[in-house]
């Protein structure tokens, strides 16, 4: 095997893919903070039991595990960072008021998590703590939304889905509530024959209602029709009155309802959203409200928050503009050292040529020259 070759859906980044994907992370952090975010930096691993708590099957299956050996316990590289994140809110920070947390990183995962996904995202996101009101909910929804039009992406369409619905349901049924695990993967894929078969020992509002989520797919209306004909019962009717009121708030052109759209079923709480664009055939970012993980940490907070994938997203940038730069010779002469110096000090790239050799760059077009004028450097168009 040539010692280049890299593994599956792993893949280095150059530089005009890096550019882009630094641009996007810097641009989308200093959006955060003027929405009063704090930046935190969780570490790339941890022990196991920590970083996979309140994260559910999914993200154990997702997550390379490893032997420490300094303590020799089973440690993890994180596949997630949301639930780092939530450590820190309950265990470190140990705040009483609301708190707005940011982050961006590298996250690694044992298999890739869509079509042509990378296994080595770069994921960046918000988290609030401290607020159970759909407020919360509503500001992470527009910093999504805020944020792609900041990547210049401006038709967005965002689904909304609530595992408080499933939950109801599956309350009203002792045998159904046993296959909660299976029930919810045959959901996802919209398994109707299996969903069937599975079901028929359950009482038959509970089979009705179970074989109709996968079918409660659309436009806002669709709430309507499952307010009709889902069991009119507490836990759902609340469901259904959170998702109208955010999909209301949405300023997009397409909001969609997608009650059997239960990925990260196991982790959320409340209602789920995932964001969708032309040109990617997986969700560009998803949230959610998942109150329950910091109760792991010894502190329950209320929480909601969206990750993204930022090489994901960078993949829909256009090739970025090459840089004006300045070519300059090498040399040890100090009046010419300074003058670079002054010129990077005002924020110019300037690249000296080492003898013997021209540069290549794909991100730089050096459209000056630095040159002796017999009395002075001075700076001198190309061409």
């Amino acid at each position: 095997m040539p010692n280049w070759l890299l593994p599956e859906n792993i893949a280095d980044v150059l530089p005009s893919e890096a550019r882009k994907i630094e641009d996007l992370r810097r641009v989308f952090l200093d959006h955060f903070r003027l929405y009063g975010y704090e930046l935190v930096m969780p570490p790339l691993l941890e022990y196991i039991e920590s970083l996979l708590t309140g994260a559910g099957q999914d993200m154990d299956l997702r997550t390379f595990k490893l032997v420490d050996q300094v303590s020799g316990r089973t440690m993890g590289l994180r596949a997630d960072m949301t639930t780092q994140v939530a450590r820190i809110d309950a265990h470190l920070l140990n705040r009483a008021s609301v708190t707005r947390l940011c982050y961006a990183g590298n996250v690694l995962h044992t298999k890739p998590s869509g079509l042509h996904a990378t296994r080595e995202p770069i994921q960046i996101g918000a988290e609030i703590y401290g607020h159970a009101g759909l407020e919360a909910d509503a500001e992470i929804q527009e910093l999504v939304l805020m944020s792609l039009a900041l990547a210049g992406i401006r038709e967005v369409r965002l689904d909304l889905c609530h595992v408080g619905v499933l939950r109801a349901i599956l309350d009203l049924d002792v045998v159904a509530k046993k296959q909660e695990n299976v029930l919810f993967s045959l959901l996802e894929a919209k398994d109707l024959p299996s969903i069937d078969n599975i079901s028929r020992d359950f009482r038959p509002e509970v089979r009705a209602a179970l074989m109709l989520l996968p079918t409660l797919y659309g436009d806002v209306s669709i709430l309507k029709v499952a307010r009709e004909k889902l069991p009119s019962v507490t836990g759902i009717v609340s469901a259904l009155d959170e998702l109208e009121y955010l999909a209301g708030l949405v300023g997009v052109a397409q909001v969609t309802i997608d009650l059997a759209d239960l990925r990260g079923y196991h982790y959320h709480s409340g209602v789920m959203f995932s964001a969708f664009v032309h040109g990617l055939p997986n969700a560009v970012a998803r949230g959610g409200r998942y109150d329950h993980v910091g109760e792991a940490f010894g502190r329950a907070r209320p929480a909601t928050g969206f990750s993204l994938d930022l090489r994901e997203l960078a993949r829909l940038m256009p090739v970025a503009e090459r840089k004006d730069a300045i070519r300059a010779p090498w040399s040890r002469d100090a009046a010419l050292r300074q003058k670079i110096a002054e010129l990077r000090n005002e924020g110019e790239v300037v690249i000296q040529n080492f003898p013997g050799h021209e540069n290549e760059q794909d991100e730089f077009d050096c459209n000056r020259v630095v040159v002796f004028d017999g009395d002075q450097w001075i700076l001198q168009n190309v061409g």
